[in-house]
């Protein structure tokens, strides 16, 4: 059974020198020597990194920025087991009104790009390639390999703007459940505190009729 998070999310740069597989378990290329080949389904990585990195180096040589897209958690475990890798001009920016006349637009980043890969984990650890499209609806300018960004800067500005506003947004719900909690304690130290008064009227009612009874006697 799968959770199915739909948030974008990144990654750092690992080690380069995992071994990429075929479907059959025959090896073929460590991920650093493997930038030439194209990925195909059936191929398997050793882990969901390798795969991030052999994307990587393959959208660097024909052209295009990756972008670490949605994933999904076994609900057995909540580790991810399933990740869609795509291109960075994938789905379309929506349309805010401006917030002022003088600010100008923002470049239009997205433009609706279908070429993506996944990759789930199997039973055997491996993770395999499940789709891949191939074809992008823009042109593609190649990025010599001095230049290479890592997957973590690969981020376009609107998609670090939608990571400050989750974030911010986190922080609002965190600052609402904090206040919630401060006014749960301040109703139990209210009820410990008219406890406490009731319990000393009770010992004061208690100690005068025992002062009462001894006067009579």
């Amino acid at each position: 059974m799968f959770l199915v998070e739909e948030l974008p999310s990144t990654s750092e740069e690992g080690d380069m020198n995992h071994i990429v597989e075929s479907s059959n378990g025959k090896e073929l290329a460590n991920s650093e020597g493997s930038s030439d080949m194209e990925p195909h389904v059936g191929m398997e990585f050793e882990s969901e990194e390798a795969a991030k990195l052999f994307y990587d180096a393959y959208a660097t040589r024909l052209g295009f920025i990756m972008r670490v897209d949605a994933f999904r958690r076994s609900m057995r475990d909540g580790k991810v087991v399933w990740r869609r890798l795509v291109c960075n001009k994938e789905g379309f920016r929506k349309l805010r009104p401006r917030r002022s006349e003088n600010r100008k637009p923002r470049a239009v980043t997205r433009e609706g790009c279908k070429a993506m890969i996944v990759v789930k984990k199997e039973k055997t650890g491996k993770w395999l390639v499940t789709r891949f499209v191939k074809e992008h609806n823009h042109q593609l300018v190649a990025i010599p390999s001095n230049g290479r960004r890592s997957v973590l800067l690969s981020q376009t500005p609107d998609e670090k703007d939608a990571k400050i506003r989750e974030l911010t947004a986190e922080l609002h719900r965190e600052r609402k459940r904090s206040a919630a909690y401060q006014e749960q304690l301040i109703m139990v130290l209210r009820d410990m505190e008219e406890h406490s008064n009731h319990l000393s009227r009770n010992v004061d009612d208690i100690v005068q009729s025992l002062r009462e009874i001894e006067s009579s006697r």
